[in-house]
This record gives structure tokens, C-alpha cells and sequence, in this order.
């Protein structure tokens, strides 16, 4: 049906362009619009010739996938919230053919299962011609076919079933019977499924979602919003369109390398390769354990034949654990078992028939079960189609100690499956974007890829989720809203981020707003102490052991020095926002806030006996946490930051930082002139090597989760703080390189400019000398320093000696 009134929404239209007619969104009849199903749509038509283009726009609640005559063209939408929901644009004409076509499209909404980070607004297709010829033949409307498939069900994912807090899809059932094979194929008959009407159903006829003309020269940057929805009354209402704003996700064969381990069949592991069967005999129950080698995100595919009344159950996981829970060396899987999210099919004895589930799967390893009845089964082929954002690796990084450039691979993969229509705190359990985890994926794309898209969208996914109050939520898109004042303030700082990186001030403008709410908020906290008083929601700040959720001590009764340091940190980087924008008056407010707050921490907070800053007003309790924003907030004075830090290092009764907030302790450390101590401080990074992993994980060990992107910032580090190349104004016009080699000879690499790349070669010289050869690109200048000393560098390759 064309949705309508009759179906509890109101009938929605896409405007016509360069003169087209609209399209209608469709959906199945008499299915709830917020229930799960999965249903087929398909349109045939005919061209009297090959065209040289034919460009369709696309959406879907909750999402699709599109074929043309058989082959995929789109997937999506991208992921965003109602008010902003995407389409993509997408030129179909290199797979269409004179005479006979067919569009095709599977549609679903995982209902009451669907992920904490899918927002929806009802069960939808729309396809939109970008033309009048496009949109007569291919508008979704009148002459679709559609078919609700009953072959699916979902899978339910449960805390219980994956050992730990799960935000992800469900998996998937499929029963091979009733599924319609062949749904996408240019020849399937489709006589039977229903016809959508040619009269929308009665009621008003307002529109609720509209097109608009995609920017000149495609749809990548930022989108246009749409005039209002009911023109002369400004009501908005379902889906508010915008164009797709970043690339396409890559979708490439990815094989698994491995059968570690099998139970009631034997077999060679030729059908991981595509180059032999396996057969599984009839009456037989058979388990076969995969391991792809490394973590990564995958569509998995099994072509099978045969089997009818067979089960496969497909369970796929980072790790094996083993009695007691524990993960161990990820390596190992003797005495070990599997447990996680998981797939079943049901084969229906068909021949060459093709499972993948709608959705991909974040694991390492894959389980198969597999019990047949009377009729054996083939497995022809097991693979995995690897899926993720088109991050680029552009950096690189090679030293004299071959053990960083093994955390390179390991943190860039952790980075790399981090990252899809958004960036993802956990591909496995959650797939969420949190502000404190993307910051410090941000930084990474910066230097490690170059591609900014990504970073952009984050930035405005996070302002777009301000609540009333000002702040951001934790996390965004969510349809299950999440306060952590926190993350608001590292929101602010990734802004400045940004700012610094990327010479764009109408973009860093149009965040001030929602900057300036934000620091009114803790503004309106600092009681007659000068800290902040007690704070509302959860003021996750670090799982630090000690700290009840990851909060610090005062955060919650009031007085908590991390807190306030964090705010004065936040503060003097919108100080700087505003002064890069010319926002005079607002820089200098920002910065007498802050000086306000740094001497009511130094008054309050500072043990002059331990030459610490406690957590907390008269607490017993000291942290690296606090110690390291202290220094970061400038708190400080820079004469005595070099000593604070060494005691940050080397007093062991100190809360420690994990993973994630040592982030900011390497950040503190260049700070303080000890960046020369960062390898050292990368020896957990070797251990996790030895524990066989190969993406970053959540936390020290017992963790749940491993792969956690924000764990992944050495790579960073290294290129901002090794080779040491970094901003020196903003939207880096100007380039400052400070290598800081630490107990390395020799290292070299490069970092992505948006001018090009920036390549640099260091070599010692006996105690206190350095040989470099630098290259900048056309347009950059910048210095060297080293040792104190500094070196005037111009555009293009450049030796020097620095004795």
C-alpha cells in the first residue's frame, strides 16, 4: 500500500525535480509500522535503449538493500534520526539493459529487537526518479509489487546471551521454505505478491517527507534542509529527508583462513576456500569452528545444497572463554567455548542456495552447528564479506623497534571495524556513537586516513542531540537517550579539534551555540566554593578501578576537582573557538571563567604535602585522572607540570587511568615536556600483542568487549607526539614538527594534510643530535624543533642537522 491515514500515518510524497512526479513511500498492508518484518518490493520496466544515465534516490525504515537486475547498487540509509533522515543517490544506469529491467529492494524493521542506535518513524520504501523519464518508470507507488517474507524471524540478543551490557540488532533466523529465492532476479515471477494501488488510500493528503535537489556535483558535504513540511503551517511530521553525506560503505570478499577445531565430520578446509564441499551426511550432528585470524565485520555467507530439515546455527564471537569466563590468549581455543550473537538457517534442500543475513556480524571466530535429517547437506562455500567505512590508510609509521609498527596493524584494525555509517564504540555489543570514544577516533581518521566526512557527521550528530537543558547526549543517533555532562565537555573539546585540523570556520561557527549552552549549564553549577557543586545524570568519567561506575569522587555530592578541571579544560578550548572566529568578548569571558575555576581548584583541591590535586575536596583520594587534567586545564603553571607528571607515573597508589583516559595522560605528557616517556607508557599496548589480540580492547583485563576504538590512539600518538607533527595554527595553516623519539634511533612517516602529505625521516646523532628530512607540502610551511632548537621549514623536501 501507498501509506496512508488508514495505517496510522499520514500518505507521504517526495516533490518532483526538473519536473518529475513524486514518489510515494510503500509498505506492505495490515503490518503494524513499528513491528518487525522483512518484506521484497520490485518493479519491472522496459527501455527502448542502453541509458547513459539513471539516477534514483533512495530511503528506507529501517533500512534496505537495492538491486538492479539482480546485482547490489545500494545499502542504507545511513544512519541518522528522523529529523534528519538520509537518502542516497544513486546512478543505476551502468546495470540496466535494452528491454526487460527490474529495481528490487528488501526492506526491514527489527521492530521491538531493533538497535539502541536505530531511530524510526515506521516500516518504509521510497525510490524517487531524479527526472520525469527516471521517476514514470521507477517512483515508488502505483505498480510496485510487494511480499512480506515469513521466512524471517528475529533472533533475540539478550545481556545473558553475549556476557555483558548488548545494544546491538538481534541475529536472524531464515527458514529456507518459504523464502522467496531468486526475489532480486530479473525473471522471478512475480504475479503473485500484491500490487500497490493506483488510488492512495482516502484521507488528508498533506505530505509528511520531501526531496530536495541534491547539491551541485553530488551529495557528499553538507545537506540543504528541505523546505518545511506543510509549507504554510511549518509542521513537521515522519521522516525529514537530507541527502547522504558520506561514501558508501566498502563491501569486499574477506575469507576466513581457518577450521580450528571439528566434531562429527572430518574435513580438509577446502570450503573455506571455495574449492571443494563439505559434505555433512544425513542423521548427523556436526561442529565446526572457524577463525578468521583477526577481528573484523563481515556479511557471513554460506552457499549450501540440499539438507531439507537440516539446522545451521551460526554463532560468532571476538574470543572463546573457558570455564570460568575468562577469555585468556585469544589465540587459544582448546577446553574453550563459544557464546555470542548468532544466526540460524534452515536449508529447504534447494540446490546452491545462498544464506547471508540482512546484517553484518562483528567477530573473530564462527561456530557452525549444524544437525541434519534425512537428507545430507552440501556446504559449497563459507566466506565473509568485510563491510566498514572507506577509511584509507594514508599515515604510516616504521621505527628501529618492530613491536610499534605490530600495534600499528593492531590499532588500525580496531580503528578501521570502528567505523561504519558512524563511528561505533563496540561493532560487537553496542555499535553506538559515544562523544568520549569518537574524539578520540576522530584524531585517528585525521592522521591515519585524512578523511574528515566522518568527523563532520559526528560533530553534527552530537550537536543535533542537545536536550533542552544544553547538553549533549552521550551518545547520538540513540533512540534511547543517554545523559553524561561530561561527554559534553569533550564534545567541546572535539570541536576544538576539529578547529585546529581543518581550516573550516563556517562549520566551527555554527557549533557556538550549542558550545555556549553547554558551559552555561556547568556555568550555573559552580557553587560559592568556585567547583562544581553536585552534578545530575551519570558523570562517567573512566573505568577506573575504585570508582563506582566509572565515577570520580565528588562528582556525585559535589566538589570533584576532574570535574571542574574538565570544565576548565573545556573552557579555554571554546576560548579559543570563539577567538578563531572573532568573537572577541566570549574568548576573554571564557578565559576568566576558567582562571576562576583554576584557583578555586588550586585553593581547594591541592595537597601541598603529596604535591598532588586530590579528587575531591577533603578526600583522601588521588587519581592520574585528575592529576592529568590538572596539567591539561593549566592548572598547573608550566615551570612545575614536568614534576607533577613524573609523580604521576611513578606513584603507584594512585587511581590508574585505563585505556581510554590514558588518552589524555599521553596527551598530558607532551604537555609537560615528558613526551619522551611515551613508548615507555605503551607497554600495555605490547601485552595485549601477547594476549593474541588484534583489535584494541574496552579494558585491562577481565574485558568485555575487544574491539574498542578508543583504545586504539597510540597510532595518534605516534604521528602527533613521536614524530611529532602537529598543528601550529588553526585549521592547520602552519605545521609544528617536535619529534620526541624516546628510546628509538630512528623513525620515520608521514600524516595526511589537507594540502597532502607531510613525510619526515629522523635519524640520532650521537647523544643529543638529529639528521631529518622533512617534505610539506605546496602551500605549508612551519618548523622543526629539537632539543630546544628551531629550524624554519618551507613546502617541499628538506634535510637538516640539528646538533
Amino acid at each position: 500500500m501507498m501509506i496512508g491515514l488508514t495505517s496510522g500515518v499520514a500518505r507521504a510524497q517526495a516533490p518532483s525535480f526538473q519536473g518529475a512526479p513524486r514518489a510515494f513511500w510503500i509498505a506492505p498492508p495490515d503490518v503494524p509500522g513499528d513491528s518487525f518484518v522483512v518484506f521484497h518490493a520490485r518493479r519491472a520496466f522496459s527501455l527502448p535503449s542502453a541509458p547513459g544515465r539513471f539516477v534514483v534516490h533512495v530511503s528506507a525504515d529501517n533500512r534496505y538493500r537495492l538491486y538492479v537486475n539482480g546485482a547490489l547498487a545500494s545499502s542504507g540509509p545511513q544512519r541518522a534520526d528522523v529529523a534528519h533522515w538520509r537518502y542516497e543517490t544513486v546512478d543505476i544506469a551502468p546495470r540496466l539493459r535494452v528491454g526487460r529491467n527490474v529495481i528490487a529492494a528488501v526492506v526491514w524493521n527489527w521492530g521491538a529487537a531493533r538497535p539502541v542506535a536505530q531511530h524510526s518513524h515506521r516500516s518504509g520504501l521510497l525510490v524517487q526518479g531524479e527526472s520525469a523519464t527516471e521517476s514514470a518508470l521507477v517512483n515508488t507507488g502505483p505498480g510496485w509489487k510487494l511480499l512480506v517474507d515469513s521466512a524471517y524471524r528475529p533472533v533475540v540478543i539478550t545481556n545473558a546471551t553475549v556476557a555483558g551490557y548488548y545494544a546491538g540488532p538481534p541475529g536472524e533466523a531464515l527458514d529456507g521454505g518459504p523464502y522467496p529465492w531468486g526475489w532480486q532476479e530479473i525473471d522471478y515471477d512475480d504475479s503473485r505478491w500484491f500490487t500497490v494501488a493506483a488510488t492512495p488510500p482516502s484521507g488528508p493528503a498533506a505530505p509528511l517527507a520531501a526531496f530536495e535537489r541534491p547539491p551541485a556535483g553530488g551529495i557528499v558535504g553538507v545537506a540543504r534542509r528541505r523546505a518545511a513540511i506543510g509549507p504554510t503551517t511549518g509542521e513537521l511530521f515522519g521522516w525529514q529527508l537530507e541527502p547522504r553525506s558520506i561514501p558508501a560503505m566498502d563491501e569486499s570478499v574477506q575469507r576466513l583462513t581457518t577450521v580450528r577445531r571439528v566434531a562429527g565430520i572430518t574435513t580438509d578446509g577446502a570450503f573455506l576456500r571455495g574449492a571443494g564441499d563439505l559434505v555433512v551426511p544425513a542423521h548427523t550432528s556436526a561442529t565446526l569452528l572457524l577463525d578468521q585470524s583477526h577481528t573484523t565485520n563481515a556479511y557471513p555467507v554460506i552457499e549450501a545444497s540440499g539438507g531439507s530439515g537440516s539446522r545451521v546455527t551460526i554463532t560468532y564471537a571476538e574470543a572463546l572463554v573457558d570455564a570460568a569466563g575468562n577469555k585468556g590468549n585469544r589465540n587459544d581455543v582448546d577446553g574453550r567455548t563459544i557464546r555470542g550473537v548468532h544466526d540460524v538457517f534452515l536449508p529447504d534442500g534447494g540446490a546452491h542456495h545462498v544464506f547471508q543475513p540482512l546484517y553484518w556480524r562483528s567477530f573473530r571466530y564462527v561456530q557452525l552447528e549444524i544437525t541434519t535429517e534425512a537428507a545430507p547437506l552440501v556446504i559449497h562455500d563459507v566466506h565473509g564479506v568485510f563491510t566498514g567505512y572507506p577509511l584509507r590508510e594514508r599515515a604510516r609509521f616504521a621505527s628501529d623497534q618492530p613491536w610499534l609498527e605490530d600495534v600499528w596493524r593492531m590499532d588500525w584494525n580496531g580503528a578501521r571495524i570502528g567505523a561504519f555509517e558512524t563511528y561505533m564504540d563496540t561493532p560487537y555489543y553496542e555499535q553506538l556513537q559515544y562523544v568520549g570514544d569518537t574524539r578520540v577516533q576522530a584524531l585517528i581518521s585525521l592522521y591515519m586516513s585524512g578523511d574528515d566526512r566522518l568527523v563532520r557527521q559526528a560533530i553534527e550528530q552530537f550537536d543535533a542531540s542537545r536536550i533542552p537543558e544544553g547538553l549533549t547526549t552521550s551518545r547520538y543517533p540513540s533512540a534511547l537517550p543517554q545523559i553524561i555532562p561530561p561527554f559534553s565537555l569533550i564534545y567541546v573539546l572535539m570541536v576544538g579539534d576539529y578547529d585546529r585540523h581543518r581550516d573550516d570556520r563556517a562549520f566551527v561557527r555554527q557549533r557556538l551555540a550549542g558550545i555556549r549552552g553547554i558551559l552555561d549549564w556547568y556555568a550555573e553549577r559552580i557553587d560559592s566554593t568556585g567547583l562544581l557543586g553536585p552534578m545530575p545524570y551519570w558523570n562517567y568519567l573512566d573505568w577506573a578501578s575504585g570508582w563506582d561506575a566509572g565515577v570520580p569522587p565528588g562528582a556525585i555530592d559535589g566538589h570533584s576537582a576532574a570535574i571542574t578541571l574538565l570544565y576548565a579544560y573545556a573552557l579555554s578550548r571554546a576560548a579559543e573557538l570563539e577567538a578563531h572566529v572573532g568573537a572577541d568578548a566570549m574568548a576573554a569571558e571564557y578565559r576568566h571563567r576558567a582562571a576562576g575555576v583554576l584557583a578555586a581548584t588550586r585553593a581547594r583541591a591541592w595537597d601541598s604535602d603529596r604535591q598532588l590535586f586530590r579528587d575531591a575536596t577533603g578526600a583522601n583520594a588521588f587519581s592520574q585522572q585528575t592529576n592529568v587534567l590538572a596539567v591539561l586545564a593549566g592548572a598547573v603553571p608550566p615551570a612545575d607540570r614536568r614534576a607533577l607528571m613524573e609523580r604521576v607515573l611513578t606513584d603507584t597508589s594512585l587511581t590508574k587511568a585505563t585505556y581510554y583516559f590514558s588518552f589524555y595522560l599521553f596527551d598530558a605528557l607532551r604537555e609537560a615536556g615528558l613526551a619522551d616517556r611515551l613508548i615507555e607508557q605503551m607497554a600495555p599496548w605490547r601485552e595485549m600483542l601477547r594476549l593474541g589480540l588484534t583489535s584494541t580492547p574496552e579494558n585491562p583485563e577481565p574485558t568485555r568487549s575487544d574491539s574498542h576504538a578508543w583504545a586504539a590512539h597510540p597510532n595518534y600518538f605516534l604521528l602527533s607526539t613521536v614524530l611529532g607533527i602537529q598543528p601550529a595554527s588553526a585549521g592547520f595553516r602552519t605545521v609544528r614538527v617536535a619529534p620526541a623519539l624516546g628510546p628509538l634511533q630512528r623513525a620515520e612517516g608521514s600524516v595526511p594534510h589537507p594540502r597532502g602529505d607531510i613525510d619526515v625521516q629522523f635519524t640520532r646523532v650521537g647523544r643529543t643530535g638529529l639528521r631529518a628530512v622533512v617534505t610539506l607540502p605546496a602551500g605549508l610551511s612551519g618548523e622543526l624543533v629539537w632539543a630546544g632548537r628551531h629550524r624554519a621549514l618551507h613546502a617541499g623536501q628538506q634535510e637538516l642537522s640539528l646538533n
